[in-house]
């Protein structure tokens, strides 16, 4: 007997598509941004009132002598970019301008926002703007009671409506949560500014047992910190910028008692109390106000991309690339870059070659795989990395040493030390101008990522990071050869011990075919 068909009928797969489809538009609808409606407006300080600040007038009278000048000091000691942050905010009398890609819920992390919490409560206006990919769910409710407290508020630019997972609005809205604000910057009473590659996080700042990022910022004053003002007032007005109310449930600004006791409780951890002295030294911001700071005074320009390049919808005069270029023009001599997520591409690949056609010394550092913290990005590095080397660019990769955290002198400078991942983005044109900002050299920074950096007029620091970054690259960095059958090796240097490796230094086979088969596959783009 023949086996009877079951089908369902009509109708019922009209009940079933139509719950479907709601379901669907239910899920599309609870992702659905809030408006920006009625938005409040604030401003950053004007300078008649920033001068009126104990920062204000501990600057004004070598401003006053180096008229259109920045003052400009590196912080390139990870202790050091710390314990400048928290002095900065502590110094603060009127606001406290706050910009980050990644702030984590960690040691350095509750300890800052700790100090916020703590300028609020002496009347300093406090405005926090953080890209909401890197924050983790677990302080949405401590950001949430701090911008219940009426001195703080806080946005984050392109929200997750869903908080978790996060992943999900990619899922939905992929074209806007693949944009991510990536720049970095906190500002004190409008006066001061702290720009550069960190973010917040033990990793950034020497406080983890685990790998460090070797980084750099800058301490500015003077024009370059009105600059960074006025963009962050750009930024925040943004159409990416969204009130963490309209985001997340409201919190009792009692709930940040608990922020109190974690702040409390990390002090008295052994592991805090070892950091703590690991920060015993020359304070940077005392210094300032003490007028006892060596700046170096020099012409600064403040590259930023336009905000609306989060929604697509800058023009490309507005974007980093073409302000570069502007401000910079083409290296001559020589050009040395520092990159953590080196992905040149076609156009950049092309760009490095020619200038190394016309005899400019072009010399690249980026992450070893070894020491990379994004495997994804060296699969666009490497890809890339014979055609560099055919055309006379040099490439040295940082390599990857165990140490141990909190020791004052294996705190990494901007080229990496023991147990680093290089996380400095920074170049030098000609040993006349320095970069220091949040820009890689990779298509994400070019088309997807917003951008901050200070394009520094100074043969002195240009010198200073030159002479740095060829003093290290021995001790810290492979050089990457081609051989007469154009195969690659990597030359390790320990003293006067050459090492050769015929493959990538302290990786294993399996590993090295994960990175090739992501080479092969079209993502260079996102990368």
């Amino acid at each position: 007997m023949q086996a009877q068909k079951h089908s369902l009928s009509f109708p019922r797969r009209c009940r079933i598509g139509t719950l479907s489809a709601l379901l669907c538009a239910s899920l599309l609808a609870g992702c659905a941004l809030p408006s920006l409606e009625n938005r409040p407006e604030s401003h950053a300080l004007t300078p008649a009132v920033a001068a009126t600040t104990d920062l204000g007038r501990a600057v004004a009278p070598e401003l006053a002598a180096h008229a259109g000048l920045a003052g400009i000091y590196p912080l390139s000691d990870a202790h050091v970019a710390f314990a400048a942050r928290m002095d900065l905010i502590r110094s603060a009398q009127r606001t406290i301008d706050i910009q980050y890609y990644i702030w984590r819920n960690d040691l350095t992390g509750t300890l800052l926002l700790e100090q916020l919490h703590e300028a609020a409560d002496r009347g300093v206006r406090v405005r926090l703007l953080l890209d909401d990919l890197g924050i983790p769910s677990s302080l949405d409710p401590t950001l949430a009671a701090l911008d219940a407290h009426p001195n703080i508020e806080v946005r984050l630019f392109n929200p997750f409506v869903v908080r978790s997972p996060k992943a999900l609005g990619f899922l939905t809205d992929f074209p806007r949560a693949n944009r991510r604000m990536h720049n970095k910057s906190l500002t004190a009473d409008g006066t001061a500014t702290i720009l550069g590659g960190r973010n917040i996080g033990d990793e950034y700042f020497d406080a983890t047992d685990g790998v460090v990022f070797a980084d750099l910022d800058v301490l500015a004053v003077g024009p370059a910190a009105a600059d960074v003002s006025r963009d962050f007032d750009r930024y925040w007005a943004s159409a990416s910028a969204y009130p963490i109310e309209r985001i997340l449930p409201h919190e009792s600004v009692d709930h940040l008692a608990a922020l109190e006791r974690r702040a409390r409780a990390i002090s008295q951890d052994p592991a805090a109390a070892a950091y703590r002295e690991a920060l015993r030294g020359p304070h940077v911001v005392q210094k300032m106000l003490d007028d006892t700071l060596p700046f170096d005074w020099a012409k600064t320009e403040m590259v930023s991309d336009d905000p609306a390049k989060g929604l697509n919808n800058a023009p490309p005069e507005a974007l980093i690339p073409h302000q570069m270029r502007e401000v910079i023009g083409e290296p001559r001599k020589e050009l040395d870059l520092v990159s953590p997520y080196f992905v040149p591409a076609r156009a950049g690949t092309q760009y490095l070659t020619d200038l190394a056609a016309k005899g400019v010394d072009v010399r690249v550092l980026t992450n070893a795989l070894e020491a990379t913290d994004v495997v994804a990005v060296h699969s666009g590095y490497m890809k890339r990395r014979v055609e560099l080397l055919q055309n006379g660019v040099h490439l040295y990769e940082l390599r990857r040493v165990p140490g141990s955290a909190y020791k004052k002198e294996q705190s990494p400078g901007p080229f990496g030390s023991s147990g680093s991942s290089l996380h400095a983005k920074t170049f030098v044109v000609d040993s006349q101008r320095v970069f220091v900002g949040s820009f890689n050299f990779d298509p994400r920074s070019k088309h997807l990522n917003t951008e901050l950096g200070l394009v520094i007029d100074s043969p002195d620091l240009a010198t200073q990071v030159d002479r740095k970054f060829l003093a290290l690259l021995p001790k810290v960095a492979y050089s990457v050869h081609l051989d007469e059958n154009g195969k690659l090796y990597w030359i390790e240097r320990n003293g006067d011990v050459e090492i050769r490796h015929d493959t990538e230094p302290n990786t294993t086979w399996y590993g090295r075919l994960g990175v090739w088969m992501l080479s092969i596959l079209p993502i260079e783009s996102l990368l």
